[in-house]
């Protein structure tokens, strides 16, 4: 099955599937890393709808069914990507992250200056979200992290099709356990998630950066839930 990989704030998304992409096809899957305009691609004026674009463009290009990934903020990516294609993709799999509601703003975590959300350091992800990063790891990805602009990270998230709601969905838990997100969810303060009709959690021992961390666990939680 091909699989669309869409990163997380501040990852090229050229890039940042590196390590995964020859683990899922050691399994059997294409992983399709999309490459977000606005993350990598130098275009500082990039929009979420942008990059919308660039991932329904990824999943049209596919050639039968196909599942798409998102990590972290880009969780709402591939929520609204299904969103866009309900009849086309058969799994939506995010990593640690949760989908924003209708009406929320897409990723407004930190300070815009000069119109884009830059990596704000390790220090704000210290603890379980980086604990399994080596030093050379969190210098490689600090320095080569790219700026958001601010047309993704504030602007509104709005879905247009319930039908996404049925897409069969797992939300993989890294830096917390499933029961922590399952408390999450009961909590009320996840609307998007509390109304998929299909959710499964399950758990992935790492931090927040399994691409980088736990590439061969992470393609193997993702070649299991493509059976």
């Amino acid at each position: 099955m091909d699989v669309v990989l869409l990163a997380g704030l501040w990852l090229d998304g050229g890039t940042a599937w590196d390590a995964v992409l020859p683990e899922l096809e050691s399994r059997g899957h294409r992983g399709v890393a999309v490459q977000l305009p606005g993350q990598g691609d130098g275009n500082s004026r990039a929009t979420l709808d942008d990059q919308v674009a660039a991932a329904v463009a990824a999943l049209d290009a596919a050639g039968g069914p196909v599942a798409v990934v998102g990590h972290s903020a880009a969780c709402t990516l591939a929520s609204l990507a299904a969103d866009a294609r309900p009849d086309k993709v058969t799994k939506v799999l995010l990593i640690g992250g949760f989908p924003s509601a209708e009406g929320e703003l897409y990723a407004d975590f930190f300070p815009v200056e000069d119109g884009v959300m830059a990596f704000p350091g390790w220090e704000p992800f210290a603890g379980p979200d980086s604990d399994d990063l080596d030093e050379a790891t969190k210098q490689r990805v600090a320095d080569e992290a790219v700026p958001v602009p601010e047309g993704v990270s504030r602007a509104t998230v709005h879905y247009t099709d319930e039908r996404r709601l049925d897409v069969p969905t797992v939300l993989i838990c890294p830096e917390f356990t499933p029961a922590q997100a399952q408390e999450y969810i009961d909590s009320g303060d996840l609307p998007e998630m509390t109304k998929v009709k299909s959710l499964e959690l399950v758990d992935l021992d790492s931090g927040h950066w399994p691409m980088f961390s736990r590439p061969a666990e992470l393609a193997q939680v993702i070649a299991d839930q493509l059976v």
